[in-house]
């Protein structure tokens, strides 16, 4: 995906740039510039061609002008190829980054039942002495046809841990005998 390379780029760009002990504010002012791009009336007027740049460069200076200047260079940059929609994509792996730089792992998990936070809590520490990182459960899914256990998505990997599953097997051991 072309896409997804450019954003890449662009993202390791960033953070080859960034001082690391500023990390929080550098994901702060993309989080900044990811919710002005869900105004849909901003992205309308930022989108239109027959608007011209010095415009929208001031409007993007108004409401971001708190950000690292780095940053809004890059919003320009993305402003003159039209490729403003990239912005989630970068966001993304620029956390990939950060999360590997700091030693973090994000897991899917999907339960049986809802995970109370205790629950969440222990999951995140097993996982976390398995994998040697911290570990943060980032979404949640409640899928009652697993029956019970948990499966979980992390560092590529699918841990699965279900009733549902473990049915299964025996179910093929035994049509085997």
């Amino acid at each position: 995906m072309v896409t997804g390379s450019y954003a890449r780029r662009y993202a390791q760009a960033i953070f080859e740039l960034d001082e690391k002990e500023h990390l929080a504010e550098w994901q702060s002012d993309l989080e900044t510039i990811l919710a002005l791009g869900q105004d849909a009336t901003v992205a309308a007027y930022l989108e239109n061609p027959k608007i011209h740049f010095e415009d929208k460069a001031k409007i993007l200076k108004e409401r971001l002008g708190g950000i690292h200047p780095l940053l809004l260079n890059l919003i320009y940059v993305l402003l003159t190829r039209s490729r403003l929609d990239m912005l989630p994509a970068i966001a993304a792996e620029y956390q990939h980054l950060v999360d590997e730089y700091q030693g973090v792992e994000r897991a899917d998990v999907t339960s049986a039942v809802p995970l109370d936070d205790e629950a969440r809590q222990g999951l995140s520490q097993r996982l976390g002495k398995i994998l040697g990182k911290k570990v943060i459960v980032e979404t949640e899914r409640v899928d009652p046809s697993l029956i019970g256990g948990i499966i979980v998505r992390i560092a590529g990997k699918l841990l699965d841990g279900s009733t549902r599953s473990k049915l299964d097997t025996l179910k093929k051991e035994i049509a085997k005998k």
